[in-house]
């Protein structure tokens, strides 16, 4: 394999603009010890697959100091490494060898909440109430006579209530798991600890950052706390468009932001980050502006079926906010949060798939083929859109959703929050398979931390790499193509909302170039031109069922 270096005329002070970012999950990329886990050299070892690949960077889930209560996103420690994925040596041998490569470097940065055994929330615990070390988290009396109800009706993302009571009958907050504590964003302390870790990485190389809950940390703590209407859960579209929500999408959540755009800016180039914020589509602009982060995840786009109307509706939004943030758009198919969407797209529409998750994947049946066609059909118009792409590890191999995981192996904090209801998202985060045989299919020596299905080596890397047909090469010839036809940001619609209502979705990119998608079951009249690429194979003057293709046109 051949390292493909970043074009110089796009690596700039605006690389990310149109990146297309790898999302690795350093616990199932590579072990390269043996332990069953991944680590930061497992990460170095596989670079070069990275470069080959043709991305611009790579984005780590988080690597830190964590008891794993929530896949990492438990941090105990923000300026460190944990001791089963590596050192800060082995971080810095890492961010080297990428910029070797021609890779930019992101880390998931996590501000709403620490882990329970961060030092700072070890010394409240240990402190009296009222004290400096508890105004850093969310600490309150509860209600009821004895104070023996929680203090609001708030409810954990994870399921049940979002407050845990210690023995001296106070209560914490906790939006997602009871080992994660919410950091009280009021406290200048807190502020300017996290200034010091975006300075601390920024430092080491890093040239951006993943904000996880960024629409979290502004909170009403103002007495008396507020009560919601206890609720379940909650949509973007469920929130107020006027920001008063108690703890989500608050408008003082901007004036952290600003502060950090502060901190990127003393570097050259400007660091930058993308804010993970489940908002109203019509509230996530203000995260992305060059004031603030710079970048917004499109989650619309990750939500929407492929339908034509809906799709197109979804790119029409995300393409004029990102215009009023004067940031691009941001696309995303699959993360370490969802179903990956090789499988999502296999089930039948209408499907449930908490319920399909909770079955191992056997009602409603999954066509493999059939999820993976559409699969690729929908990853190809997306790397036509303008703007970031980000991919997410092993979807560049057609890696389905290991749905039939054991209840004994699952751990994911959501499956046992939620008294079993929702199997979690382990499924998604299982370690990938780099040969086609072995202990754990090239992923190390040892084994893997969740179990490997029967077959997964048939999917690796050995067996689809110089495979023509395989959904590797496409992505490869995809990201190779792209990096040659891509120039400015504009996108043109092919015609008014006819062919559209057709389930067709055809749109123009400057340079002559043209994405065609058929998102029927029907084959279509494929537009003149030159066939550059497509998602499946196409013969004679049709545009089959679920295909897109690119186009060199002469207009």
């Amino acid at each position: 394999m051949t390292a493909q270096h970043l074009d110089p005329a796009r690596d700039t002070t605006d690389w990310w603009r149109q990146a297309v970012v790898y999302q690795v999950y350093p616990r199932s990329f590579a072990d390269s010890d043996g332990d069953g886990i991944g680590d930061l050299p497992g990460v170095t070892s596989r670079l070069p697959y990275l470069a080959s690949l043709g991305v611009d960077a790579v984005w780590l889930s988080p690597f830190y100091p964590s008891e794993l209560a929530d896949g990492g996103y438990d941090v105990a420690d923000y300026r460190d490494v944990d001791p089963l994925l590596g050192t800060l040596d082995d971080f810095d041998a890492m961010v080297t060898e990428a910029h070797r490569l021609g890779l930019k470097v992101m880390v998931d940065i996590v501000p709403n909440h620490s882990s329970h055994q961060h030092v700072w929330f070890q010394e409240a615990l240990r402190a009296e109430p009222g004290s400096a070390a508890r105004d850093r988290y969310v600490f309150r009396e509860g209600k009821g006579e004895h104070g023996e109800l929680p203090p609001t009706d708030w409810i954990s993302c994870f399921g049940g209530p979002a407050w845990t009571r210690l023995p001296d009958g106070w209560w914490y907050l906790h939006l997602f798991a009871p080992e994660q504590p919410d950091f009280n964003w009021d406290n200048p302390e807190v502020r300017a600890d996290f200034r010091t870790t975006l300075r601390f990485w920024s430092d080491r190389g890093v040239d951006g950052f993943r904000v996880d809950v960024a629409h979290g940390l502004a909170k009403d703590l103002a007495a008396p706390l507020r009560d919601i209407g206890t609720v379940e859960g909650y949509t973007p579209g469920d929130l107020p468009e006027d920001g008063s929500h108690p703890f989500w999408d608050r408008d003082e959540v901007h004036d952290i932001f600003r502060e950090w755009r502060k901190v990127f800016n003393e570097y050259d180039p400007p660091r930058v980050a993308v804010a993970e914020a489940w908002v109203r589509s019509s509230r996530r602009t203000a995260y992305a502006t060059p004031q603030e982060l710079g970048q917004a995840f499109n989650f619309d786009f990750l939500k929407a079926s492929l339908d034509a109307a809906e799709l197109r509706a979804s790119i029409d939004t995300a393409l004029a906010d990102a215009r009023a943030a004067g940031a691009t758009a941001t696309w995303v198919l699959s993360n370490h949060d969802v179903i990956r969407h090789a499988s999502r797209y296999g089930l039948p529409a209408g499907r449930d798939e908490e319920a399909w998750l909770l079955s191992d994947g056997q009602e409603p049946a999954l066509d493999r083929e059939f999820g993976l066609r559409r699969a690729l059909a929908a990853t190809l118009l997306m790397l036509a859109l303008p703007g970031s792409a980000y991919v997410y590890q092993g979807e560049e191999l057609g890696l389905p959703e290991v749905a039939d995981l054991t209840r004994d192996s699952l751990q994911d904090p959501v499956w046992t929050r939620s008294g079993g209801a929702l199997k979690g998202r382990d499924g998604c985060r299982v370690p990938l398979p780099w040969r086609r045989e072995g202990s754990s299919y090239g992923f190390g020596s040892g084994g893997s931390w969740l179990p490997q299905p029967p077959g997964w080596g048939a999917l690796s890397v050995e067996a689809q790499q110089d495979e023509a047909s395989a959904p590797l090469e496409l992505y490869r010839t995809a990201l190779a193509t792209r990096r040659r036809l891509v120039a400015d940001e504009a996108l043109e619609w092919a015609d008014d909302t006819s062919a559209t209502e057709r389930g067709i979705l055809h749109f123009r990119r400057s340079g002559g170039w043209e994405c065609v998608s058929n998102l029927t079951d029907e084959p279509r009249p494929l537009p003149a031109g030159e066939l550059l690429l497509s998602s499946a194979p196409v013969t004679g003057d049709q545009l089959p069922p679920w295909t897109t293709v690119w186009l060199r046109t002469t207009r």
